[in-house]
């Protein structure tokens, strides 16, 4: 059997969810259009029972938050779960949004990975939308630092050279244990995933800013061979956030519970009533408190 762990990381929005479920062959992160979607690092695992004449292969990928320039408690936070990361991984994969060109959050990326000696793959997304010379530039700016053992460029979203990215990460594997059973894609429970996807619907609804300053908590979570009652709260920061969230006659949160509803039924294979709730708890990005225990910060 070979085994290991990759991270991967890169700023904000350029693509890490939206490969991870490419890799895998099925959603596990939540995606959107507006930076810092992932808050969390969700784990990803890709097992091949028949790799190597049935040796087998696990790979765990481990989908970190965006690194930014944080504003406040929960950005310092989020910031130290993608940098804590690399150190207890065999491969660091750092992707970057190739039709963004390189700038000051990219010099900041490659100024950590230069104290770090695991293995690193550069991978450029969004080369569907790049020309040849732009290509180019990127890939000589980043082979000039000597950072990288190899550079790929890929469609995350299309799924173009990402099976060739996932033979040549099996290439980097060692050795070692099955670390999860083969019929498993995350080791992240039910409840955590659906109460990603109820937020990955209200990025997808709502303004801005809102979306940031938001966390989902399940209240309940009742099952039976028939239907799954799921009650769950939306916790904002302000009394303004709040009536945007649920928006006029309800028609908001109305239209956020009905596209969660249908994803978790898919994901659970049972009806489900699903109850939300909207609730202000205001400036909570910026207690020490709150995002410890909501479990955003490592321990």
């Amino acid at each position: 059997m070979k085994s290991g762990f990759i991270g991967i990381i890169g700023r904000p929005n350029v693509g890490k969810s939206t490969l991870m479920n490419s890799m895998l062959g099925e959603k596990i992160a939540i995606t959107s259009s507006k930076p810092q979607t992932t808050l969390n690092r969700i784990t990803g695992i890709y097992t091949d029972p028949s790799f190597e004449d049935g040796g087998g292969l696990q790979m765990v990928f481990l989908d970190t938050p965006g690194i930014h320039k944080p504003h406040n408690r929960l950005g310092v936070a989020i910031n130290e779960t993608a940098v804590n990361t690399l150190g207890g991984v065999d491969v660091v994969l750092l992707m970057i949004d190739g039709t963004r060109g390189f700038g000051k959050g990219d010099e900041s990326i490659l100024r950590i990975l230069s104290d770090v000696e695991t293995p690193k793959i550069l991978v450029i997304n969004k080369m569907d939308l790049m020309g040849p010379e732009e290509y180019l530039a990127l890939y000589n700016r980043y082979t000039e630092t000597g950072l990288f053992d190899d550079i790929y460029g890929v469609s995350a979203l299309k799924g173009d050279n990402v099976e060739m990215l996932r033979d040549r990460l099996a290439g980097y594997m060692q050795e070692g244990p099955m670390y999860y059973p083969d019929d498993i894609a995350t080791d992240h429970p039910e409840r955590f995933i659906v109460s990603e996807i109820i937020r990955e619907k209200l990025m997808n609804y709502l303004d801005d800013e809102v979306p940031h300053g938001v966390f989902v908590e399940i209240e309940s979570f009742k099952e039976d061979s028939r239907i799954t009652e799921i009650s769950a709260v939306i916790y904002c920061e302000k009394k303004s956030h709040k009536s945007i969230i649920i928006g006029k006659g309800g028609s908001k949160l109305k239209g956020v519970g009905k596209a969660a509803r249908r994803e978790i039924e898919e994901l659970l294979g049972t009806k489900v009533y699903l109850n939300l709730w909207v609730k202000v708890k205001e400036n909570w990005r910026d207690s020490e408190r709150t995002i410890r225990s909501w479990g955003y910060k490592d321990e």
